[in-house]
């Protein structure tokens, strides 16, 4: 940049937001800050499939963006250690290398699935701690402590050349948490009142809900008076396995009692090992035992933490509500809590998991009929106290379905953001900070990348396809033509699953080979004896005859072999 003119004010360099994920959905969180030329990926997470997406394991963020830009990725900050902000990074790790800074615990969570796909040689796990502000490359970041339903979470606040953008990471305003690390609102404030936050990016999970969300410390009273009044059964408490607050609360509830403490799931054993190492758990050797040991105590003496209260297919409690699981079968004299509450979408699993165990004798609690799980993200009174205290500039709601950002979004209104420099972006969108102005700027890709087993991307035409199968079935019509006379040697033979059930449709199933035979001998000149047409002809007779006889609109393969 030349030399200002006399008079006039140096322009600072414009700052951009590139959204690739997490607006309009819950997961895929995903975004990128860019100083200086230079870009710093703040959170990389997964989702999990919706119905709608048969045979897909995970749902990842669109990251042509970052490839496309690869010489250009400073780092990554994760600021919590939740797969839908940090899971993702085992793939985007395929394909660029880069360092990754976060908490201990974060870079614990995260380093798992890392590991696990061999791509810990790609990067640096660098942590960071409470309060600390850091230098890396053009960034000036600063990690505050928030609390959340994970231990060691921060907001971040990056000094730009364009102002202070504070992202609040996944929070909540618990005056009495479990480990007495409370979100630092003295900080935030004294960032507001020194230098002032120029654009606020704030969680909008519980932005329709007014109130203020109850204390996770509330949880283990209710935790406590459970195992009180059942010491005649044993405990099965499922819960996230990185909810280290919660494990600490059913356990302290379970040594209270007498009784022993195991895990189940292998994410639950592993969390359980990495935060007692880090001195975040507190769990007496001589109570915990591993679950291949709890039938050497009496069952009212036994208290075990389990994963699957997602209902997640394969998951320890989803097995035990099948009677599959080798491990642990319930029954009479189990009480079963799950101490959770069901993600929007998993809410049928969650049911049929309860009824499986209900159906086995065992007694359930969750959160309809007792409290015993609270959110950990912020109600409309807490972001209230978020605005008071931080007075943003400028305002974009993040992290949440669309319905939850509109009203995180009017909620800034109101606590006196003009509705200028309110932006309800969504993912692809580009945001630019300059000296007079904050406005979109253009978009990147960021639509839905689908890992289905080791396949990325296996695409939405394939996923189409997938729910056409599941729904309506095939129909494959095979036949073989002499292509140098056009005469059909054999064949048509109609093929069909999930259409209708061939032994029991024998008279239907002639009419459709008469009707694609008919077709096919229709057929003169070239057209008779080029593949392509003839299959053309096949799939449109066949297809009109399945949708006039049976009202169905199945999957029609035609196979034409040449003679």
């Amino acid at each position: 940049m030349g030399r200002a003119l006399p008079g006039r004010r140096r322009l600072a360099d414009p700052v951009r937001i590139v959204f690739l994920g997490g607006l309009g959905e819950i997961g895929r969180n995903c975004a990128c800050v860019e100083v200086g030329g230079r870009i710093m990926i703040l959170d990389c997470g997964l989702m999990f499939p919706d119905d709608d997406m048969p045979g897909v394991d995970l749902v990842l963020p669109d990251f042509t963006y970052l490839l496309d830009n690869a010489e250009r990725v400073e780092g990554c900050i994760i600021t919590h250690g939740h797969e839908d902000h940090c899971g993702g990074l085992s793939y985007l790790l395929r394909d660029l290398s880069f360092p990754i800074y976060g908490s201990e615990l974060s870079l614990g969570l995260a380093r798992s699935r890392i590991e696990e796909a061999g791509l810990l040689g790609r990067t640096e796990l660098i942590p960071v701690h409470d309060g600390e502000r850091r230098r890396i490359g053009p960034f000036d970041v600063e990690f505050i402590p928030v609390t959340h339903s994970v231990p060691h979470g921060f907001a971040t606040a990056f000094h730009t050349p364009q102002g202070v953008i504070l992202h609040s990471g996944d929070f909540k305003i618990d005056l009495t948490p479990v480990d007495g690390r409370a979100t630092d609102l003295a900080h935030l404030g004294a960032i507001a009142d020194s230098v002032g936050v120029r654009l606020l990016l704030c969680d909008s999970t519980n932005a329709e809900e007014e109130g203020h969300t109850k204390s996770e410390s509330s949880v283990g009273r209710v935790l406590a008076d459970l195992f009180a009044a059942n010491r005649d059964k044993r405990l099965i408490v499922a819960c996230f396995a990185s909810h280290i607050h919660r494990i600490q609360q059913i356990a302290d509830a379970a040594v209270a009692e007498g009784r022993v403490v195991a895990t189940l799931g292998r994410s639950m054993g592993k969390n359980v090992a990495l935060a007692r190492s880090m001195g975040l758990l507190a769990i007496p050797d001589r109570s915990l035992v591993d679950i291949d040991e709890i039938s050497k105590y009496p069952p009212e003496r036994v208290c075990v933490i389990s994963t699957g209260s997602q209902g997640e297919p394969m998951s320890a409690l989803t097995l035990m509500a099948a009677n599959d699981n080798r491990r642990l079968s319930v029954g009479d004299g189990d009480l079963v809590v799950l101490s959770s509450h069901a993600i929007p979408g998993n809410e049928t699993s969650v049911g049929k998991v309860i009824d499986g165990l209900c159906r086995l004798g065992a007694q359930v609690v969750h959160s309809g009929l007792a409290d015993v799980h609270v959110s950990g993200h912020a109600m409309r009174d807490e972001l209230r106290l978020v605005h008071s205290v931080l007075r943003p500039a400028a305002f974009i709601p993040v992290h949440g379905e669309f319905r939850h950002l509109t009203h995180n979004a009017q909620l800034a209104a109101e606590m006196g953001v003009a509705a200028s420099r309110i932006l309800l972006a969504e993912d692809g969108d580009v945001v630019e900070l300059s000296d007079d102005s904050i406005d979109f700027v253009g978009e990147v890709p960021a639509g839905y990348l689908y890992v289905d087993g080791i396949v990325g991307d296996v695409g939405r035409g394939v996923l189409r396809d997938r729910k056409v199968l599941a729904e309506e079935g095939v129909v494959m019509v095979v036949v073989t033509v002499d292509t140098k006379t056009g005469e059909i040697v054999t064949g048509p033979e109609i093929i069909t699953r999930g259409w209708v059930y061939a032994p029991e449709a024998e008279a239907l199933l002639d009419d459709a080979r008469r009707v694609v035979a008919d077709a096919l001998q229709a057929l003169d000149g070239a057209a008779a004896s080029e593949p392509r047409a003839l299959e053309r002809t096949a799939r449109q007779a066949l297809a009109r005859f399945v949708s006039e006889r049976t009202h169905r609109r199945p999957m029609i393969v035609p196979v034409v072999m040449e003679a």
